[in-house]
């Protein structure tokens, strides 16, 4: 039984895997403009210290899933300078958005992203240095099955660095961040990206997914070692560092 409930952007009906495809096909001209302007820019820095942390690791190949436009993957090839980085996604809208950043960017040949399933990821056991994901697990249809593929393909010692919304706890800030999350957010969302659903999906799936220790808990359930979290902005999102 999954830990999460099924929370979906559309509908009961269809699967959540699709509907989430479909979703981030619908915002991804509009993805990166709106993740930057309603974090204020916050969402840059948060990048940046989730790859710091596999800094000492010295990283050689590394699986970023859930990819989207492939930020997180362009910011570990700036800090950590790997020999491959391999991005998979499951909207090929974000992908293709992705592709011409990394051409602009002269990075294709140290990045390639692929249409890829990220509960079912089509690499053999052991084969990476480190996997990352920003803002994508929450998005998971089988949280445990996605975690348990990351944990697969990580070679022996290797590291995880998950980036993920979380919910403040600190009055007044969890007041003030609930209303602007539940209110203004999908609002500003619904304009700009024309898709009414997709921005009252991302309250909701954040407000279920099991943040803090519980997710800590699970990742040591599913096999990793030496889990640390560690809070941003007082609290609007967690980065987890686990080592297989």
């Amino acid at each position: 039984m999954a830990l999460t409930p099924a929370i979906k952007p559309y509908n009961e009906e269809e699967s959540k895997k699709s509907q989430v495809s479909t979703m981030f096909d619908n915002i991804a001209p509009w993805y990166d403009f709106l993740n930057h302007f309603l974090s204020l820019g916050i969402d840059i820095s948060w990048r940046k210290k989730t790859i710091m942390a596999l800094r000492d690791l010295k990283p050689k190949t590394i699986l970023d899933v859930a990819t989207g436009t492939g930020d997180l993957a362009i910011e570990a090839a700036k800090q950590l300078n790997p020999d491959k980085i391999i991005g998979i996604d499951i909207s090929k809208e974000m992908l293709d958005v992705g592709r011409v950043k990394l051409q602009k960017r002269n990075l294709s040949p140290t990045i390639e992203l692929f249409s890829g399933d990220s509960e079912n990821i089509n690499f053999e056991s052991n084969s990476f240095d480190a996997v990352t994901v920003a803002f994508g697990v929450r998005n998971f249809e089988n949280l445990e099955r996605g975690i348990s593929e990351m944990h697969r393909v990580l070679k022996p010692e290797g590291r995880a660095a998950i980036l993920e919304f979380s919910m403040p706890t600190l009055f007044p800030f969890k007041q003030l961040y609930n209303f602007y999350f539940k209110n203004f957010l999908p609002v500003i969302g619904r304009i700009t990206s024309k898709d009414p659903k997709a921005y009252s999906y991302l309250y909701d799936s954040v407000q279920a997914f099991p943040d803090g220790k519980r997710f800590v808990n699970l990742l040591k359930q599913l096999g990793f070692e030496k889990v640390e979290s560690k809070q941003f902005t007082l609290g609007i999102c967690t980065l987890y560092v686990a080592t297989k």
